[in-house]
């Protein structure tokens, strides 16, 4: 007997939530049945046959999905995601999971007391070069790391922080490495493991007009397994993107894992082994004035269907989501502005 498809409904209709909504309706296991936006201009964007709410309450209250998709603002994840959880709906929630470890353990205290389930989107985790990495680091090819350079060199102009008014405050948006530079912090911790020491420097060199937070920074870090990890970024990067990189150096090899997007292995040299050479064509998301991450948001549609149909792994769990907002909250605590 085949199962029905899995349903869900959306709050926050804007790039991301979008976004999600095409991957749904373009999975045949999957339909879309709600959205919601406190834009009532969206309202025209919203699929045929797809029923539009104006407010979250009401959603949760008509709507009958089994996943609510929390792509509201930043600030915000943590109370839509328990409002879902609370109507009886699972949750996938965007990046970041929420803006402190206290909102990811409220989450995860509502989880537990309804019983549904918080899918962390990290998509990156999909992107084919990390999974050839991550396999290999766990069958030991690699053996003990020793030192991860972490590079993300991308460009977020005026027009981008003038979308939205919760872009490039502090207590909405968070900064960049909630925002922009979260999933390299994830594919760090994927690869890598927890850190444990952090010391770094930021400022605002660009961006002062429009943001409350920095736009660039670079640190020094210790994992939980002794590695020393170089951590640098910048939204500075003159007119576009130009790379998003994680290089390791390891007792059995190095290698890197490039591109704009973490989109192919730029070079390796491997005891006993060679990777696939992966060099593919960055499917970024892309949104007009500036580009994201690459678009792996079908594999994470897939994988929430694959867990509530099928009793799968799931690919980023919220205690996972905790772990890369903890690991956030480490190098903003331990940060030097200048």
């Amino acid at each position: 007997m085949l199962n029905s498809p899995i349903t869900f409904a959306i709050v926050g209709f804007g790039n991301i939530g979008r976004r999600h909504a095409e991957h749904i309706m373009a999975n045949p296991a999957a339909k879309l049945v709600a959205v919601c936006d406190i834009n009532p201009e969206l309202r025209q964007k919203a699929p045929e046959g797809v029923t539009f709410h104006a407010a979250i309450e009401e959603l949760l209250h008509l709507s009958k999905a089994d996943v609510l998709c929390v792509c509201t603002p930043n600030f915000l994840h943590e109370q839509h995601c328990i409002m879902g959880l609370e109507a009886g709906f699972h949750a996938v929630v965007e990046k970041p999971m929420a803006l402190s470890v206290a909102e990811c353990d409220n989450m995860i205290a509502a989880m537990q007391r309804t019983g549904k389930m918080i899918f962390a989107v990290k998509q990156n985790r999909y992107n084919p070069p990390v999974q050839a990495v991550k396999e290999l680091i766990e069958s030991g090819g690699l053996g003990k790391i020793f030192l991860v350079q972490v590079n993300c060199f991308w460009n977020r102009g005026d027009a981008y922080y003038a979308e939205g008014n919760w872009r490039g405050r502090k207590e909405r948006d968070g900064g960049c490495l909630f925002t922009q530079f979260s999933h390299f912090v994830d594919i760090l911790y994927y690869l890598n493991g927890s850190i444990v020491a952090v010391e770094g420097w930021t400022h605002n060199y660009a961006h002062a007009h429009n943001t409350e937070f920095e736009d660039t920074g670079s640190f020094v870090m210790r994992g939980a397994n002794d590695a020393i990890i170089n951590f640098n970024f910048t939204t500075c990067s003159y007119e576009r993107n130009m790379e998003g990189s994680i290089t390791i150096f390891a007792e059995k090899g190095t290698l890197k894992i490039g591109g704009q997007y973490l989109n192919t292995l730029e070079y390796q040299q491997i005891k006993d082994t060679t990777l696939p050479n992966i060099n593919i064509s960055a499917k970024a998301n892309d949104y007009g004035l500036y580009q994201g991450s690459m678009s792996n948001h079908d594999k994470m549609i897939q994988n929430v269907i694959d867990v509530l149909h099928h009793n799968m792994a799931i690919m980023a769990s919220a205690a996972e989501g905790r772990e890369v907002v903890n690991i956030i909250e480490l190098m903003y605590a331990n940060a030097i502005p200048i």
